[in-house]
């Protein structure tokens, strides 16, 4: 049988090469990984020689190579885009498609401009020699440490295919998620922005019209009801101090932006959205659903516990809930309990805090995470169709009570008027 030359990585991140003997580059490819080791290069003995390893070494005796490091002035692609693409490239190493030739596949088909670039880069990047986690790594905009650090961990493993399962697995939850959260949120804003709309047109270039008609007919405003007075008076407010209004408006908006930007800012805004009416309810549960699930997805692809808490604290999306993934991250590190930080951070509901203990003491934490992320899937949904179901009779009473009470005060002059002139 012919003999390969091999460079590989084993499970301590350190680049091996040697030799061994196989029927074919795909028995090669099998012995190696049997062995515990990821394959970068297998070349058959006498029909070429193992290339160089190009650009800066790093820890561990890993290379990194220069290509593929664009990450294209910053641009990213969308969640959807970007798990359709590791759903099928899952598929293709799946069916046994080495790497590089299901990125070429890939990327012939791609029809993102910016996926595609990527794509072919990272094609490039592994075909000189970097692992594709590396390669990964040199596109932050669009591949963030969660990503990264799972498909590192199933190269070690040697199941990059059943990660990169896992990762698209993931992202179509957590786009689900998200769109339904957007939904819950989206509508009644949507509807107050309507309703601000059409009482500001009313307000500014309807009533206006109706003041001199009413002055005409009338002589005097002291003779319009109180309702009309009121609307008036309203308008007239509005329409002379239109310009500082929105400029009140602006300069809120702006001291929102700038709170948010700063730690304290945006620890007291997300501590008041955990808090708030309605909408609080769905954002913890959203967040609690979100910390379990990139928890136990990490932890079950093979990220040691301490990486997977620093990856969660970075994707929680919430101060206040990354503040408790780090308590849990100190505790840990000096040999406690997962719980008892948990149960500190007056966050986490006690179902959640008793299926995590219960996990740790059975050693089952993945499992269970991911059945308290199913679970508070769930229940997010329960909670957005209860919300929706509320709130959009609410608004519509709220519209309604809006406009009618603009067109009811002015048609009330126009009933004394009709009066009047019927009385003459």
């Amino acid at each position: 049988m012919p003999i390969f030359q091999y460079e590989a990585i084993d499970a301590k991140s350190e680049v091996t090469t040697g030799s061994i003997e196989a029927a074919n580059k795909a028995d090669a490819t099998q012995q190696l990984r049997t062995n515990g080791l990821f394959p970068k290069q297998i070349v058959e003995k006498g029909k070429g020689k193992l290339k160089a390893t190009k650009g800066k070494k790093r820890g561990g005796g890993r290379s990194r190579s220069k290509k593929g490091g664009i990450s294209f002035g910053g641009k990213t692609v969308a969640g959807k885009v970007l798990m359709i693409f590791t759903r099928q490239l899952a598929t293709l190493i799946d069916s046994g498609l080495p790497l590089l030739r299901g990125l070429t596949v890939l990327a012939k088909q791609e029809p993102n401009p910016v996926l595609k670039k990527t794509i072919k880069n990272l094609a490039d990047s592994v075909q000189t020699g970097s692992t594709f986690s590396e390669s990964l790594a040199q596109h932050p905009a669009i591949f963030n440490k969660l990503y990264v650090n799972m498909v590192k961990a199933g190269e070690l493993g040697g199941v990059l295919e059943l990660v990169l399962i896992r990762l698209a697995e993931y992202s179509e939850k957590a786009q689900k998620l998200k769109n339904k959260i957007v939904a819950a949120m989206v509508y009644p804003l949507i509807v107050m922005v309507i309703a601000m709309s059409i009482m500001v047109f009313l307000l500014i270039v309807i009533v206006p019209k109706f003041e001199k008609i009413f002055e005409d007919m009338l002589g005097s405003a002291d003779k319009l009801p109180g309702l009309t007075k009121f609307v008036i008076n309203l308008s007239d407010t509005m329409s002379t101090n239109i310009f500082p209004i929105a400029g009140t408006l602006f300069g809120i908006f702006v001291v929102y932006k700038l709170a948010s930007s700063q730690p304290w800012g945006r620890r007291f805004l997300d501590a008041v959205k955990l808090k708030m009416p309605l909408f609080g309810s769905v954002q913890r549960k959203s967040a609690i659903s979100r910390f379990s699930r990139t928890l136990g997805t990490l932890v079950t692809s093979g990220v040691p516990i301490l990486q997977a808490l620093n990856i969660t604290r970075e994707t929680a999306g919430n101060v206040v809930i990354s503040q408790a993934v780090q308590n849990v991250h100190d505790a840990v590190k000096e040999g406690e309990s997962i719980v008892n930080p948990l149960e500190a951070s007056g966050v986490f509901p006690a179902m959640v805090i008793s299926m995590v203990d219960v996990g740790e003491e059975t050693g089952q934490l993945p499992e269970m995470l991911l059945k308290v992320a199913d679970v508070y899937d769930d229940e997010v949904d329960n909670a957005v169709a209860a919300l929706t179901s509320m709130l959009e009779p609410l608004m519509i009473v709220m519209l309604a009570v809006v406009v009618g009470v603009i067109v009811m005060a002015l048609f009330l002059p126009m009933v004394e008027i009709i009066k009047g002139v019927a009385g003459q």
